[in-house]
């Protein structure tokens, strides 16, 4: 009752493995000046692939409204693309994450925004429990769909080696492709 998937920033290949794989999260932008430079030849994997595809943003002090913009402007989007706030930055208040989300969520009303964190961040930083449209929780415990919180979420990435490694919450790509469009317009 899971999917599989990876997510891929740019210290990862353009050309990774996709064999057995239903998703996969690229990193796009960071802050408001960094661009992954290998996104859109990761996308295109994906898309070759016929992947599921979300598109992350790690979020850095200062405007969010800005850097959703920043990033916001790198992305075409297609029915069924998934958005994400990487939120790790100990800089980065509850405040403000839920501000990115709710910003992104009025940008693009028909498409999916989510929010990833690890356990920590969660369990400890967060106060609101909001998490958008989902939460991708990381606990790298190897236990897949184990990641130690009571609370519902989409995503759980268990481990880093070789890629970071995901799965997801729902029967099969197909559930999960219907989810991700159900938010299209």
């Amino acid at each position: 009752m899971t999917v599989k998937g990876v997510d891929v920033a740019s210290y990862q290949p353009t050309d990774y493995s996709t064999k057995g794989l239903d998703f996969v999260f690229i990193k796009i932008t960071e802050g408001r000046s960094y661009t992954n430079p290998k996104w859109v030849a990761q996308r295109k994997t994906a898309r070759d692939a016929g992947l599921v595809t979300g598109f992350y943003h790690f979020g850095r002090p200062g405007s969010m409204s800005a850097q959703a913009d920043y990033f916001l402007s790198k992305i075409n989007l297609v029915r069924g693309d998934m958005l994400v706030l990487d939120w790790e930055d100990t800089g980065i208040s509850n405040g403000q994450k839920d501000a990115w989300i709710r910003y992104v969520q009025g940008k693009r009303p028909h498409t999916r925004v989510l929010l990833y964190c690890n356990r920590d961040f969660w369990l400890n930083r967060d106060t609101t429990s909001f998490a958008g449209d989902g939460l991708w929780i990381a606990n790298h415990n190897g236990k897949p769909g184990q990641p130690g919180i009571k609370h519902p979420w989409r995503f759980h990435q268990y481990k880093t080696s070789p890629l970071d490694t995901n799965i997801g919450r729902f029967d099969d790509r197909d559930a999960l492709r219907a989810w991700a469009r159900s938010k299209s317009g």
